[in-house]
């Protein structure tokens, strides 16, 4: 008889349930969060189980991996798209772990991507260097909001980025200004070494893959956003179609409609943030130099605003760069934007 297991994974501790085919619980039980207890835990039911079900929360490599090199099968379920019946009245950890494995059972789980363990460690330093990118772009803003406060003088973020203190001196006269304003160079500088750090490291542990060189033809799109579309993305082939992997990268509008009426809207959040960024970046730099992309967004930018109009190119990037990953075509913007 077949059994199907669920762990419900928390930041220090994981509650595993263990169904059989009728439904019906054959193990209940908390456990702290250690392979060894786990694996202790499963090692009865390893013979008969199906797979083993684990949440995708901030916390699951560890427990994927254990598992995985113990030779269970493992899905990753995804909860954003994970519901329960409404009516119940009381849900807790062990009703959690039992759906898991129940919905593994009636071949409903919806499920997320493993990815490769061996390429996580690079995709997460790429995650780190966007990060700190936004963290610097934070720095450079606010810096530019004091001048201009305080002077009615506009510096772009590049002459900001690379600003020096003895011009700071120059600007204020204010020493708490000056102050500040160093604070945030300060900042600055830490970010821009940081993040040419991390791009350095990159480059030095990873390539570009065959099928994913092709990116390197879209206009904005260089060696670093390359990969950081080729780690977020690692198989392309996981994707139905060009629109399924445009919602996957967020840049599809989030909107539910009956009738022709709006009726509210769905998870915006439900995709992958970074490939979100790095198309947003793609659609910033091809609009400035690709003459019919920026043409493309001038239209839309007449009909909405400049967010709107960036996520509508961003949008026409992914589905471009889903066919130029599948394929292995060069980019064609002829045929994108004619």
């Amino acid at each position: 008889m077949k059994t199907y297991a669920g762990i419900d994974l928390h930041s220090s501790n994981n509650y595993i349930g263990v169904i059989d085919e009728q439904a019906r619980r054959v193990y209940t039980k908390r456990h702290d969060n250690r392979v060894d207890y786990i694996l202790k835990a499963l090692a009865p039911f390893k013979k008969s189980l199906a797979g083993v079900v684990v949440e995708s929360t901030f916390n699951w490599y560890w427990v994927v991996d254990g598992l995985q090199d113990k030779g269970y099968k493992v899905h990753l379920a995804n909860p954003a798209a994970i519901q329960q019946y409404d009516g119940l009245k009381f849900t807790n950890d062990q009703s959690d772990a039992l759906w898991l494995a129940n919905m593994l059972r009636l071949n409903i789980l919806p499920e997320g991507f493993i990815y490769p363990k061996e390429d996580r460690a690079v995709r997460d330093l790429l995650r780190r260097r966007m990060m700190f990118v936004n963290q610097r772009t934070s720095q450079i803003l606010s810096l530019q909001s004091m001048i201009t406060r305080n002077r009615g003088l506009n510096f772009s973020g590049e002459s900001v980025k690379n600003m020096m203190d003895f011009f700071v001196d120059e600007l204020f006269d204010s020493p708490h200004l000056r102050f500040t304003a160093k604070k945030n160079l300060a900042a600055i500088h830490f970010f821009n070494e940081a993040i040419k750090d991390i791009e350095a490291e990159v480059k030095s542990q990873a390539k570009l893959k065959k099928g994913f060189e092709m990116l390197l033809t879209i206009t904005g799109v260089g060696d670093i956003l390359g990969m950081t579309i080729m780690m977020e993305v690692g198989d392309i082939s996981r994707f139905k179609g060009a629109g399924n992997y445009s919602s996957y990268c967020r840049c599809v509008e989030s909107k539910r409609l009956s009738n022709g009426k709006s009726k509210g809207k769905n998870n915006k959040k439900n995709g992958n943030k970074y490939l979100s960024w790095a198309y947003i970046e793609a659609a910033n730099f091809t609009k400035r130099y690709c003459p019919m992309a920026k043409k493309f967004y001038q239209r839309k930018l007449a009909r909405s605003n400049k967010v709107l109009a960036t996520k509508a190119l961003a949008n026409k990037l992914s589905k471009a760069s889903y066919f130029i990953m599948r394929d292995q075509v060069p980019y064609d913007p002829e045929k994108l934007f004619k």
